[in-house]
C-alpha cells in the first residue's frame, strides 16, 4: 500500500521536527514547510494527500494559505493546528475539514490525521 503524503506547515522549528517524528512513526512521508509561499511552491510540485497548517506565521498567514490551497484542490483535507483557541471563530478557518489546537497530547491531532487519511 502506497504511503500518505502529509505537508506540514509550521514556521516553528520545534514543532516540524516533533510533528515529522510523530507521523513518520504512524507511517506517513511527511514534507514540511516553514511559511506559506514555501507550503504553495511544495503543494504544487509534491501534492500531499493532507495539509497540517499552522495560521499565525510570518508573511501569509495560514488562512489564506488554506484559501488558495482550497481554489486548486476543493477536497483536499487540511487541519487547522494552531496554539490560539479564538482562531476556531474565523469565517476563514471554516474551510479547514478540522481545527485542533497546538497541544503536548498529539492524540487528538493523530486521530483527525488518521481520520481523513484512514
Amino acid at each position: 500500500m502506497e504511503k500518505k503524503r502529509i505537508l506540514l506547515v509550521d514556521d516553528e522549528e520545534s514543532i516540524q521536527l516533533l510533528y515529522r517524528e510523530e507521523f513518520e512513526e504512524e507511517g506517513y512521508i511527511v514534507d514540511s514547510a516553514r511559511n506559506g509561499a514555501e507550503a504553495l511552491e511544495k503543494f504544487r510540485e509534491n501534492p500531499p494527500d493532507l495539509v497540517l497548517l499552522d495560521i499565525n506565521m510570518p508573511g501569509m498567514n495560514g488562512i489564506e494559505v488554506l484559501r488558495q490551497m482550497k481554489e486548486m484542490r476543493a477536497t483536499l483535507p487540511i487541519i487547522l493546528n494552531s496554539a490560539y483557541q479564538e482562531y476556531k471563530q474565523d469565517f476563514g478557518s471554516w474551510a479547514s475539514e478540522a481545527y485542533v489546537v497546538k497541544s503536548a497530547n498529539m492524540d487528538e491531532l493523530k486521530a483527525t490525521v488518521r481520520k481523513y487519511l484512514g
